[in-house]
């Protein structure tokens, strides 16, 4: 690779892409792999092929990094790009100024419903791939998705249905879509009053979904290629609609701040819409967009300010409150998804360095005492983000395992480990070594063979 390639933040140090895709089986482990876990973890992030140096960290090539669990083995790695059109270089813009939804990049999240495993990146449709991480294509649910579909789309624990959006720089900004357990989409809707503004992600709670218009707003002069920029003339809002449907959000003003992951939100005691998540100030974010281009005088890590947060909007009163929740710089926060839009009590996020840490770390929160765990990543490593799978006979919150990949520098490896979600401070309860280091990536999930066939 290059000397020019490897002065770019993300292509360099836990961020080298890997050349090219192998298989490998029969993996090795230290430790013991709960017999309870059996199916497959997938790891999705951006991986340009060779020679290719994308413009901003999110433009580079989607590749997912998979792992097979068991009867407490480890039986294959294997890593392969999304097979988009965008991979061998089609552009998403026409010549005739149409957008062509298939040149994904497909490389910000994997989840599955329905029995689907879909490849998603916000700016496109999803790509379905199959159990063994090949490309099978482009998925409009049946043509009734006529948008883009968000990389972050909130799962119904009580009903099973996914709910999820589109978004975009011209009208209509925002449209809102339910699709229900068996993967047919059975509700679609503009938002209306939602401005041309960044929105990753959302929130989604038994009454509601929770929408961020704050003040990242559309900017075709932005030259990374990602057409967005802070500003500071866009009125920052959170949008609560009921989520029957029919009427307009209710809108509520914040401080000047952005989102990009909802940790989760909820309704209190009071009827109170609660909004969780790591927040960014102007400064902040433009340190972090920084490393994000490879501008000059990017910092050495990709989070720089991102703090814990909260939300607090009362849709009885039309009050605001906020509050911030902890000091860490923290990214990639997730809880058991088993509690999504209802209040949880510990979160588990990534931790970088800066505000007191010298090295990546894990970090869980309870929310009921205050404490919070701190499980130091160690010399030149670093994680990934952690991902909850609940204990088979579980009963707490936290009985269970958080599954995260770990990459070392030192060693040019990376491991899977399987960490007690009780005491993440504990040795991991298993590691399974990977046969090559994983570049640091975005999102994964657990896809548990009773989601799967296998």
């Amino acid at each position: 690779m290059s000397d020019t390639i490897r002065q770019v933040p993300y292509l360099s140090g836990h961020f080298t892409p890997v050349p090219g895709e192998i298989t490998a089986r029969d993996l090795t482990v230290r430790g013991a792999i709960p017999p309870e876990l059996s199916g497959r973890y997938f790891r999705n992030g951006h991986n340009p092929k060779p020679g290719d140096t994308p413009t901003h960290w999110f433009r580079g090539a989607g590749m997912l990094h998979g792992i097979r669990i068991d009867g407490g083995r480890a039986e294959w790695y294997r890593n392969r790009w999304v097979r988009t059109p965008a991979l061998d270089g089609a552009p998403m813009l026409r010549d005739d100024g149409s957008v062509d939804l298939t040149a994904s990049i497909a490389g910000t999240h994997v989840i599955e419903h329905a029995g689907r495993i879909l490849a998603l990146q916000e700016a496109n449709l999803p790509f379905e791939m199959s159990p063994d991480l090949n490309t099978i294509g482009a998925y409009d649910f049946r043509g009734r998705l006529t948008t883009a579909m968000t990389a972050h789309p909130k799962e119904d624990p009580a009903t099973g249905e996914l709910h999820f959006f589109g978004y975009s720089a011209i009208p209509p900004y925002l449209t809102y879509y339910v699709a229900d357990a068996k993967g047919e989409l059975t509700h679609s809707q503009i938002v209306p009053g939602a401005g041309p503004t960044l929105m990753h992600d959302f929130g989604l709670t038994p009454r509601y979904t929770v929408w961020l218009d704050l003040p990242v707003v559309f900017d075709p002069a932005e030259p990374s290629g990602i057409p967005y920029r802070w500003s500071d003339t866009h009125r920052p809002r959170i949008g609560v609609l009921p989520r029957g449907g029919g009427v307009e959000p209710m809108w509520f003003e914040v401080e000047a701040g952005a989102m990009i992951h909802v940790t989760n939100a909820y309704e209190d005691a009071r009827g109170r819409v609660v909004v969780e998540g790591p927040r960014y100030d102007r400064s902040s974010w433009e340190s972090s967009w920084k490393w994000w281009t490879g501008a000059p005088g990017h910092p050495a890590v990709p989070a720089i300010g991102s703090m814990r947060h909260r939300w607090i909007l009362d849709p009885a009163s039309g009050t605001v409150r906020e509050e911030p929740l902890d000091s860490l710089v923290t990214e990639f926060a997730t809880i058991n998804e088993a509690l999504t839009g209802a209040a949880h009590r510990y979160t588990y996020t990534v931790a970088f360095p800066g505000a007191g840490l010298e090295r990546y770390a894990l970090v869980k929160y309870d929310a009921t005492t205050g404490e919070r765990q701190i499980a130091d990543a160690g010399p030149g490593r670093m994680y990934g983000e952690p991902y909850f799978v609940p204990a088979a006979q579980g009963a707490a919150e936290d009985d269970g395992y958080l599954l995260t990949l770990v990459g070392d520098l030192a060693r040019d490896s990376s491991e899977l480990l399987v960490l007690d979600a009780k005491d993440i401070t504990r040795p991991p309860i298993a590691a399974v070594e990977l046969p090559r280091r994983v570049p640091a990536g975005i999102h994964g999930s657990w896809i548990p063979d009773a989601a799967d066939a296998t």
